[in-house]
């Protein structure tokens, strides 16, 4: 983008901050137990953690698994320490979207009812076949379902060539085409090298990182083995080639990795992988477009906050929440510290402009899961991040962290700034979980975002607007013809109401987690969008005009048009 085209958006972003704005009227309201949502999440003990496997919880993910238009829900589980029979095995569970505000478990039917240590999840269409498949990483050996297009799917992980080994700790993924050769690569991040028992772990307050202030907690992560990311490169044939060392993956080691961010940060036209970091720099595997990558974490500013710190990253999303046509990011991160807001300054660096910002005043929160996405359907991205400490001791500690904690909410402002509307988007966004993995959807095709959180040793919240936003709006799916099926990559840039957005269509993200693949744009008072141009990752470039708002619309790649999704 020209230098003179991203003054004139920037002059339009403060203009448009100038105008008074509305009250927040966006309340959320719990709807997991009315909508079918009833198996609670298992990460080992519920009263006493004694390990650092049983603190981290799970991710979930949304994807459309029958293809009906109405996006599902896949939520990941833990297990148990202690033995016991099959039924005391803990299970992830797929709920199927019935398009009337309700979900039915299918899991078992849909042949996904296995039992391990889950961690994460990511969604997509590996092999453009018309289907979306799933990924689901483990302390263990990984799963790949591919989807079978009659609501089953089948295990491939160790014949795809993805399955990993016993004993890694397999944390954040996310499906992205980086050599941009029409199929969705893999990459998986691993957080801590644990080995296939926990015979090397000391025991809660044993060693110099095995206390919180006082109390004696599960070891880690400092002080135990560092663990190594994997790129699986997509063969095309139903197999996938680990190139991590020949892609240069392995080229950055020491990093205890949680969640991963698929972003075209330099807007060159391939995409690029952050992923945060606990206790630890924090990664950006720059895309170098010859198939390798290099940490450009430090030059580039991600890697650390203002202070040259390494901080405890655990989720991230990506936003262009200033309207100046380079994607940002958004951090979470521990207790006792600040999540990061890093703006991308449009010249290959970013700076944290977290407090400017208005994000970083509660500092007792530890985040986990981060959504970026524009609740109130205004035209600007807001941020949402979900919270909760390690371990019910945490309560014990005399601090004022506690181990249940709210989630916080942030209206973009415009002009640089946001707003912390929590307290009024309703009781139940302000209830107290200690929250893990988060992700939204449009479950009802009307516009209003759904928010879905994998609550610690509960069913999960799916917290829904009670009512449709005043504002109008703009769903797009793509589907690509040369590029990869579901468009992962492919950068949406829409012009309405006499204001600019972008976005990606990316798998995985947040922590452990994954939105839909639908991208959803607000309008404001627009009531169509005037442009809306495709970057595919083949390099063809789509433009529409004159789509009409509220609805949900499908662009397939080289039709220079758009037809209603069902």
């Amino acid at each position: 983008m020209r230098r003179g085209a991203r003054i004139l958006i920037a002059l339009a972003a403060l203009t448009y901050a100038a105008v008074v704005r509305e009250p927040w009227s966006v309340r959320f309201i719990d709807v997991a137990a009315k909508a079918g949502l009833r198996e609670a999440n298992v990460s080992g003990d519920i009263t006493q953690k004694k390990y650092i496997l049983e603190m981290n919880g799970s991710g979930l993910a949304f994807l459309d698994y029958n293809g009906d238009g109405y996006v599902d829900l896949f939520v990941v589980n833990g297990s148990r320490l202690e033995p016991g029979g099959e039924a005391a095995k803990p299970i992830s569970h797929l709920y199927r979207n019935n398009g009337d505000g309700t979900f039915t478990d299918v899991t078992r039917a849909a042949g996904l009812d296995y039992s391990g240590w889950g961690q994460g999840a990511c969604a997509a269409d590996f092999d453009n076949d018309g289907h979306q498949d799933l990924f689901v990483t483990y302390y263990g050996k990984n799963r790949l379902y591919h989807n079978n297009g009659n609501g089953t799917f089948t295990e491939m992980a160790e014949r795809a060539g993805v399955a990993g080994a016993d004993g890694r700790w397999n944390s954040g993924c996310a499906f992205v085409d980086y050599d941009r050769d029409g199929k969705v690569d893999l990459f998986v991040a691993n957080y801590v090298d644990l080995g296939p028992g926990f015979s090397n772990v000391p025991s809660p307050g044993s060693g110099e990182f095995c206390h919180y202030k006082g109390i004696p907690i599960a070891c880690g992560p400092r002080g135990l083995p560092k663990a190594v990311n994997y790129l699986y490169h997509n063969n095309g044939d139903g197999t996938f080639t680990d190139v991590s060392v020949k892609a240069g993956i392995r080229a950055t080691e020491g990093h205890y990795a949680l969640g991963v961010l698929t972003f075209d940060y330099d807007n060159d036209g391939w995409p690029d992988i952050y992923v945060a970091c606990d206790s630890a720099a924090s990664i950006l595997y720059r895309n170098r477009r010859n198939g390798t990558f290099e940490d450009a974490g430090i030059s580039c500013g991600l890697a650390y906050n203002e202070d040259g710190e390494a901080q405890a990253g655990m989720g991230v999303a990506a936003l262009d929440y200033d309207h100046d046509g380079f994607p940002d990011v958004v951090k979470t991160n521990f207790s006792d510290d600040s999540p990061n807001l890093y703006h991308n300054n449009g010249d290959g660096t970013f700076s944290d402009r977290v407090f400017q910002a208005g994000l970083g005043r509660l500092r007792n929160y530890l985040g986990w899961g981060v959504i970026a996405a524009d609740f109130d359907n205004d035209g600007w991205t807001d941020v949402l991040i979900v919270n909760g400490h390690l371990t019910p001791e945490i309560d014990t500690a005399g601090s004022d962290s506690t181990y249940r904690q709210r989630k916080l909410l942030y209206r973009n402002l415009g002009g640089g700034r946001f707003e912390n509307v929590t307290p009024a988007a309703g009781a139940d966004m302000a209830r107290l979980h200690s929250s893990r993995g988060a992700a939204t959807a449009d479950l009802y095709n009307d516009g209003r975002l759904a928010v879905a959180v994998n609550e610690l040793h509960e069913i999960p919240s799916l917290l829904v607007p009670e009512a449709p936003a005043k504002n109008h709006w703009l769903g797009i799916r793509l589907v690509g013809s040369k590029s990869n099926r579901d468009g992962i990559g492919a950068r949406v840039e829409i012009e309405a109401g006499g204001m600019r957005q972008i976005d990606e269509v990316r798998s995985g993200g947040s922590y452990l987690s994954q939105n839909d693949l639908r991208l959803h744009f607000g309008l404001g008072d627009a009531t169509r969008v005037d442009r809306v141009t495709v970057r595919w990752p083949s390099g063809a470039v789509d433009q529409i005009s004159r789509v009409p708002a509220n609805r949900h619309v499908i662009i397939q790649e080289g039709t220079q048009s758009w037809r209603s999704a069902k």
